[in-house]
């Protein structure tokens, strides 16, 4: 039998080599994302000077030359800088924003009493973190106190008038704990009753079927301030005399049937995503309609459409600032009113200085809902992976 050579077979594995130079790092991610093109070479150039010639003056603005202490107006007067900036020129205010960060946070709402309010956010905070962590346990229990039982207690605690609290009106609210409880009280209600309008309108019957197309496109066919304006001025014409509502439940009331209707919109959206085999696949295993929906379709359908639901609460979060129309001072609305009706911070900067505050608090919330939907859209992303 004759004897092959074997010293050319390998006995070991060879080692991992490092990737090439050219595909990592900085440099790779630049030519990639930056400079991939011609045309990309030449945007990103422009947005780079366009960054360059405006960052340094807004950190300035902002930082460098802001003044950041006083206790009126005189502070914040426009000055000159020691000759380095133009005459009649200075930085933001910010002992504007810190002698009223508690007027814009919570309106004219009691001092004494603002204990609640923050106690209300802490347990807010308490229960909707580990709702929003995957790995924690007790979701159910968790989701129940928080879109159940919470409300309750935030009524209870803001509203006051039982167990000794002081009753608080709802005038008296404002700032961003408004904001807060307009935007949610519009996504827990929103969420759930555009759910059903969206089955509503799918539906086989013709009158809930009608009554969902009737609801949805009246709503999404107005501007959501005349649905304000409905909500506080024509809703009282259509009760018994003498009953009065809250103006700021005619708020709630009107934000929450806006969104919902929206929001049925994006979630049909998913069910028609919804291969037909899914459907048939449920009917042969036996399922009821509400079985079928709640643990076969529904599921698929909202893990398609999350960007669109969290678009909803965004624009949602956003347009509480209309509420200013009927009279009601949401974060925005505090601060234009702290601008324009208090001589004690009259000058240039002060109106700049508020609406850079407000719409960064606007930023924050808006971009941490943004980032957490792109959490969730990859860790749900399952069904093309190998």
């Amino acid at each position: 039998m004759q004897e092959h050579d074997l010293s050319w077979v390998r006995t070991e594995m060879a080692l991992a080599q490092d990737a090439p130079r050219s595909h990592v790092g900085p440099g790779a991610w630049a030519r990639k994302n930056l400079f991939a093109t011609p045309v990309d070479s030449a945007l990103s150039v422009l947005a780079l000077l366009a960054i360059a010639w405006f960052l340094p003056q807004i950190l300035n603005w902002l930082f460098f030359s802001a003044v950041w202490s006083g206790t009126d107006r005189t502070a914040c007067l426009t000055v000159d800088q020691g000759g380095q900036l133009p005459a009649g020129w200075s930085g933001a205010c910010w002992p504007f924003v810190f002698n009223r960060f508690g007027y814009f946070m919570f309106g004219r709402y009691p001092l004494d009493e603002r204990w609640r309010v923050i106690l209300c956010g802490i347990i807010f905070l308490a229960l909707l973190v580990p709702l929003l962590t995957p790995r924690v346990p007790f979701k159910r229990l968790n989701a129940i106190l928080f879109f159940a039982i919470f409300p309750f207690v935030a009524f209870f605690l803001l509203v006051g008038g039982w167990f000794g609290l002081p009753y608080v009106e709802t005038p008296l609210w404002g700032g961003l704990m408004v904001t807060l409880v307009l935007s949610y009280v519009g996504i827990v209600v929103s969420l759930p009753l555009g759910i059903l309008l969206a089955l509503g309108r799918r539906s086989k019957m013709p009158i809930v079927k009608l009554l969902s197309v009737i609801l949805i496109e009246t709503v999404r066919g107005v501007p959501l301030v005349t649905v304000l304006f409905m909500a506080a001025f024509m809703l009282p014409l259509f009760v018994p005399p003498g009953m009065t509502f809250d103006k700021l439940l005619r708020a709630l009331i009107g934000v929450a049937l806006f969104s919902s209707a929206y929001m049925a919109e994006v979630i049909r959206g998913g069910l028609q995503a919804i291969p037909k085999g899914q459907y048939e696949g449920a009917d042969s295993l036996g399922l009821g309609y509400w079985q079928k929906m709640s643990l076969i379709v529904m599921p698929q359908a909202l893990k398609l459409v999350i960007p669109g639901i969290v678009n909803s609460f965004i624009s949602l979060f956003k347009d509480t600032t209309l509420v200013l129309i009927i009279s009601m001072f949401d974060l925005l609305g505090v601060v234009k009113q702290s601008i324009s009706g208090d001589p004690t911070w009259a000058t240039p900067q002060t109106a700049k200085t508020g609406y850079v505050f407000a719409a960064a608090i606007f930023w924050v919330f808006c971009f941490g809902m943004s980032r957490y939907s792109q959490y969730m859209e990859r860790r749900l992303d399952t069904g093309h992976r190998k």
